[in-house]
């Protein structure tokens, strides 16, 4: 499992270079890479690149809609390029 993890996270190094923020009012398709690095209890159809690198995900609550950073199983941001802070 740690090792498809490495490959996934990889995968997503790779493509780094060539990703770009999500324009306003659209989503990405998510690989499967990406996929398999997910918590569960996210929105996986509705993601988006946000300016700091990184996946978010549209989350619908009972008070309001926002989009959340998307998180691995150990409480990690993906991201496809470093956050800058």
């Amino acid at each position: 499992m740690t090792l498809m993890r490495l490959a996934g996270l990889a995968g997503i190094l790779v493509l780094s270079a060539c990703a770009t923020t999500t324009p306003e009012g659209q989503t990405e398709e998510l690989s499967e890479e990406v996929r398999a690095l997910a918590a569960p209890g996210q929105n996986l159809a509705q993601v988006r690149i946000e300016s700091d690198g990184c996946y978010w995900y549209r989350y619908e609550g009972r008070v309001e809609t926002t989009f959340l950073p998307l998180m691995t199983r150990d409480n990690r941001m993906i991201c496809v390029r470093t956050p800058t802070t």
